[in-house]
């Protein structure tokens, strides 16, 4: 094993201003994946297990989101929400019993439901609940990617460490070309989030400035499905 006294923001900040792969890039047509923009995880003012690390994360959220709409891609929210009994957290939900663990965020509360700074079109966008930290365990969310013939995942929203690292190697391991627009992506604390970051711009994905997708996505023109 390497050894190294520089943090995990400055290995990220070395490998973003040298990259070593290449990226896999857009291909034919994208999808905008959101992990568990909701109350729970985004509300830093209400609920402690809330975190926040761009400020402006929602408002680019939101402008990709637009965007996506626009050029007739698909846009893919997700939440967590459990059964009363908690039961279908599994194994997950028994390391901890307290009002802010997982499997206490129950359906229909306050705790589940997404920020409603968002903008969502809830007609056309597509809604998963999901139970685990891939949006694509047990969903049908890839079914739904195919049917629209994407080959490209755009995934924001958090943890950086946990459902969004999670989402982003099933993307790539169905042979999605994924990507992550860094100001779009957060985590409670700044070395999970950065160490994150570095592993997936290393092995999963093209972790790259939002302003970059929103620039690809302007000029994007819709295939003919």
């Amino acid at each position: 094993m390497e050894r190294s006294d520089k943090t995990a923001r400055e290995l990220y900040q070395e490998i973003k201003a040298n990259p070593t792969r290449k990226h896999f890039g857009f291909g034919r047509k994208p999808a905008l994946v959101n992990i568990d923009l909701q109350n729970a995880y985004t509300r830093i003012d209400e609920f402690k297990t809330a975190y926040e690390t761009d400020p402006k994360q929602i408002d680019y959220v939101n402008a990709l989101a637009d965007l996506f709409r626009a050029k007739n891609c698909p846009v893919v929210w997700t939440y967590v929400a459990y059964m009363d009994s908690g039961e279908d957290c599994g194994v997950w939900g028994t390391r901890s019993n307290t009002p802010d663990s997982l499997q206490n965020i129950k359906g229909g509360s306050r705790r589940s439901e997404l920020d409603d700074r968002l903008r969502i079109d809830r007609r056309r966008d597509i809604i998963v609940n999901k139970r685990m930290a891939s949006a694509f365990f047990e969903t049908n969310l890839g079914s739904l990617l195919t049917f629209h013939r994407v080959d490209t995942v755009v995934v924001t929203g958090g943890s950086t460490s946990g459902c969004v690292r999670a989402t982003v190697v099933d993307s790539l391991s169905r042979s999605f070309r994924t990507i992550v627009p860094e100001e779009c992506v957060a985590d409670k604390h700044e070395s999970p989030h950065f160490a994150n970051l570095y592993d997936m711009a290393l092995k999963y994905a093209d972790v790259i400035p939002v302003a970059e997708v929103i620039e690809f996505m302007s000029r994007y023109h819709p295939v003919n499905d």
